[in-house]
């Protein structure tokens, strides 16, 4: 059964840059974000896991693209999202957040390993859990990962956050169409049916057959995290 107080934030490796920076990791943007972390938590009895893409540093599609193995290139994406977790940590850890870095991928040195029992344990201790690596297997994105990973703590939603300046799931793409409509709420089989590009289609599918809600909404506008964090109903809500 789901824990009510229990989320997973997905959020893109880009959400850690900035478009006014040359720096694949914006110290001034992910600070910004670690203090709406910290400010949720001091209102609201959260237990909070977060997943962190790595798409500002390697794209595993993009590097087959280039003529880089799949299964080479998405390992090396699973790095990046190592390096983003470890800089988010650092940024919540100096607001004096415990957390804790579990990575798909082993790496003693740098991160536990992903134990769903060790991942729960930390949740209910206070620490805000930062998971590395995706699922540790080529092909699957982190969206997917998160989705996977909220369906094994048990959390009540599925965040996702987005970047690129869309606040939630339209009708069509809003920044080619004018005409296009935000929706409040959609089905997951609408979601399907109609192509909307929330997630990829694995992650929603997945969502869908484990009754996992999803709520899509624009990470980057200032206290849209913590609202969303403290439940406000932000962007769209898919269920």
């Amino acid at each position: 059964m789901a824990n009510e107080n229990r989320v997973v934030l997905k959020m893109s490796g880009e959400a850690l840059a900035s478009a006014a920076s040359d720096e694949t990791i914006d110290a001034v943007t992910v600070e910004r974000l670690a203090k709406e972390v910290a400010q949720a938590k001091s209102e609201r009895d959260l237990e909070l896991a977060i997943m962190v893409g790595g798409g500002n540093i390697w794209r595993g599609a993009t590097g087959e693209e280039a003529g880089i193995d799949r299964t080479t290139s998405d390992t090396m994406g699973m790095l990046g999202t190592v390096i983003n977790a470890l800089a988010l940590q650092d940024a919540l850890e100096t607001l004096g957040l415990a957390t804790r870095v579990l990575s798909a991928v082993q790496m003693a040195e740098v991160a536990e390993p992903y134990i769903r029992r060790r991942a729960i344990r930390h949740l209910e201790k206070g620490r805000v859990v930062v998971f590395a690596a995706g699922m540790g297997n080529p092909y699957f994105t982190t969206d997917t990962s998160a989705a996977l990973r909220s369906a094994e703590i048990e959390a009540s939603i599925l965040l996702k956050g987005t970047h690129g300046g869309v606040d939630g799931v339209y009708s069509a793409d809003p920044k080619s169409d004018a005409n296009a409509t935000r929706y409040e709420h959609v089905s997951f089989d609408e979601v399907i049916a109609k192509d909307l590009r929330v997630m990829d289609l694995t992650a929603i599918t997945f969502c869908k057959d484990n009754a996992l809600p999803i709520r899509v909404f624009d990470l980057m506008a200032p206290t849209n995290l913590r609202r969303s964090l403290l439940g406000e109903p932000l962007g769209t809500l898919v269920s």
